[in-house]
């Protein structure tokens, strides 16, 4: 039976892309998670201990080699050093009880541009009052801001949602123009009619479009994705787009829930650029983790 759970273990993290997605939307789910299923593997060994059974030992081999194949090098630091553009992402969270604090920690860490979401009427007025000093330039349309540095132009909204959930501006750094995205992509929840994700797939999409159009070279887009880099319902994005975290990060970087975040669902997508570093800052008065990146131009 330990034998079996081992090998059945090994084959789902092996065969993840394939999961169907037709029941409960099961397969995103099980992506979005993927990480956490090297947890198996020390219970199987400890079962296999208990009943000392070398067979089942050896058999939870598999399901190690799988998930060391697949996050084995996402352990190590792959940061670099060198100049470059930092930009950052966060969620704010609407119902922050302390926004004052959380734009200064955000300007404390000189990033170029900054890409707020979930913005609110209270919330709004604050974080221009406190960014203001450090970010003479910036746009705010709806619950989605951004902040920078360097001039921004050709603001307008990205039309992904009903209500303004996405904008792009081009800024006008010393490397050239960097056309830049902040996002905030419907939510998800998991219920007993499964992970209902519909709502943030059509979101996606509509993202995914607009970038597909995006003439700029070199293009970067942040925010809030509701749902991981490996989710297959964000490949029409993703497969456009290289995580900076992915190639410069230093763990796994999970920046949801706050207090014990579990799931990368914020991250720093780009083209056209090479990422540097990519990091996860200290969580502020938000629920989810503010992150960074640097990427050479």
């Amino acid at each position: 039976m330990l034998c079996c759970t081992a090998l059945l273990c090994a084959a789902l993290m092996a065969l993840h892309t394939v999961i169907p997605n037709a029941a409960l939307n099961l397969g995103s789910l099980f992506q979005t998670l993927l990480p956490w299923t090297g947890l198996a593997v020390p219970v199987l060994l400890v079962l296999a201990a208990v009943r000392r059974s070398r067979l089942a030992a050896v058999a939870v081999l598999a399901p190690a080699l799988v998930w060391a194949t697949l996050f084995g090098g996402t352990l190590t630091d792959r940061r670099s050093t060198g100049d470059g553009l930092t930009v950052l992402s966060h969620n704010v969270d609407e119902g922050n009880p302390d926004p004052a604090g959380t734009a200064r920690a955000l300007a404390g860490t000189r990033a170029d541009v900054l890409a707020l979401v979930e913005l609110s009427r209270r919330s709004t007025p604050v974080y221009e009052r406190e960014l203001a000093a450090a970010y003479p330039h910036h746009a705010v349309l709806g619950g989605v801001g951004l902040w920078s540095r360097h001039r921004l132009t050709e603001v307008r909204e990205v039309p992904i949602m009903p209500w303004t959930r996405a904008v792009r501006a081009t800024a006008d750094t010393p490397g050239g123009p960097v056309a830049v995205y902040a996002a905030h992509l419907a939510s998800v929840r998991v219920t007993a009619a499964g992970f209902t994700t519909d709502r943030r797939n059509e979101a996606a999409r509509a993202l995914a479009a607009a970038v597909r159009a995006e003439p700029a070279p070199r293009a970067v887009v942040l925010g809030d994705f509701n749902g991981t880099y490996r989710d297959r319902a964000l490949a029409p994005l993703t497969s456009q787009l290289r995580s900076a975290h992915r190639e410069a990060g230093d763990g796994f970087g999970f920046t949801y829930p706050a207090g014990f975040p579990v799931v990368r669902i914020d991250d720093v997508l780009v083209r056209g650029m090479t990422p540097l570093a990519s990091w996860t800052l200290p969580a502020t008065g938000s629920d989810h983790r503010p992150v960074a990146a640097r990427l050479r131009q």
